[in-house]
């Protein structure tokens, strides 16, 4: 039996209360045993580890809930020509980053298979604790159909063993996928209702998928005990249909509607904003590695994503962090959060979207998400005091430490 005692710092659990100076947490193995004032905590007998956390902040684990941890950039002059397998190897220094950020906890809303997933429950990698949903479904001509007009195709997320090919289309064609996703090891399902940004040949207005297609989807997924589904959904008519079918989660929610803000509050639908995804578009363009058309499409979508956001937010949608890492470079998670503070939330709410909100949204509110007896020892201590200066996350230096179910994985004290 393992103790370690985690003093000298402030809590901030995760869930939204006043911070708690001279804060103290006790872990026994990988789980938190008791939390709470340092002259309050009893200590075992057996010999415990003591980690100083020199007057720094000590938080929840933070939760990225939509990540590509096998992409890095679209860069299809260089990628056509990258070998396959490339993707995995560069994937471990993707996979290191993002902890190494804070982040202990995602969601891989398309790239990583079993494989990667089993690579770092068994220790072979560093990475994340993981929700993997395998690949994107879409429609032919949809948002993850590369096909271009030129008659050639790029492969985002190639079939192999593992990784069907997302494509489908009518019922009979979504309930296959559905079913071909689950049996390659998906623990969530991802659907492209609407087109994106960077799809060659849509637009994020475009709505895909028809009610009945989602609706399938949605069934033949929680049959695997209650597998939930979350949608790419970018247009309003596209969120809608998606948010009616009872998909759990929207990703990007770039151009929402009153009526589309009302019905994620009547089925307590949550929306991961990825607000940090078109200014990446951007950034990254202007290096030249973005495609024209992204670019374009990036800056049609910046101000009214905003907008979306922060009218969400003001309504009471559930909010939970994702940034579409993989498009942007991984470990720059955190510049989410103080885009969300722009659009509208305080620190602390931004804190909790990134953490107990997030955990919800995977439905691991048990497990992780918040500083609490039981739960799992995911802990990160920041040098800075975030709720004066959430942008201060955004330096991976000024993360001293990350511990990761009871072992610190991250040092820089």
């Amino acid at each position: 039996m393992t103790f370690t005692l985690i003093r000298n710092g402030t809590l901030i659990d995760g869930n939204g209360g006043a911070p708690l100076p001279n804060a103290a947490l006790l872990i026994e193995n990988n789980r938190i045993r008791a939390v709470g004032p340092a002259n309050s905590l009893s200590r075992p007998n057996d010999e415990i580890v003591e980690v100083d956390a020199g007057g720094g902040f000590i938080l929840p684990g933070f939760i990225d809930n939509h990540v590509h941890l096998t992409l890095e950039g679209l860069n299809l002059a260089r990628d056509m020509v990258t070998p396959f397998s490339l993707r995995f190897y560069n994937s471990v220094a993707t996979m290191r980053r993002t902890v190494e950020a804070g982040i202990t906890s995602v969601r891989d809303a398309g790239g990583a298979d079993v494989g990667v997933k089993q690579a770092v429950e068994s220790g072979v990698v560093l990475g994340p604790r993981m929700q993997i949903s395998i690949t994107l479904l879409t429609i032919t001509g949809g948002h993850a159909d590369f096909w271009m007009q030129s008659g050639n195709e790029f492969h985002l997320f190639p079939a192999y063993p593992g990784c069907p090919d997302g494509r489908c289309d009518g019922v009979e064609g979504a309930r296959l996928k559905v079913r071909e996703v689950l049996r390659a090891g998906a623990e969530v399902v991802k659907i492209c209702a609407t087109g994106g940004l960077l799809s060659p040949t849509d637009h994020p207005e475009f709505t895909q998928f028809s009610p009945e297609e989602l609706d399938v989807t949605v069934r033949e997924a929680a049959y695997r005990r209650g597998v939930k589904v979350m949608a790419h959904a970018q247009g309003a008519e596209g969120i809608k249909n998606a948010v009616r079918a009872g998909i759990h989660s929207i990703e990007h929610g770039i151009f929402l509607d009153d009526e589309a803000i009302e019905l994620m509050l009547k089925h307590g639908t949550f929306l991961v904003p990825t607000l940090l995804a078109p200014i990446a578009v951007l950034e990254v363009g202007e290096q030249g590695g973005m495609p024209e058309y992204g670019v374009r499409k990036a800056r049609e979508a910046v101000e009214a994503h905003s907008d979306s956001i922060s009218r969400a937010h003001k309504a009471g949608v559930k909010i939970a962090m994702g940034t579409d890492a993989g498009v942007m470079p991984h470990g720059t998670n955190l510049r989410e959060l103080g885009l969300m503070v722009n659009i509208g939330l305080t620190p602390m709410e931004a804190i909790v979207a990134t953490t107990k909100t997030a955990a919800e949204c995977l439905g691991w509110q048990d497990r992780v998400g918040t500083i609490e007896a039981g739960k799992l020892a995911d802990v990160v201590i920041t040098k800075t005091n975030p709720l004066q200066d959430i942008r201060s996350l955004e330096k991976s230096d000024n993360i001293a430490v990350v511990m990761k179910d009871g072992k610190i994985v991250k040092d820089r004290r």
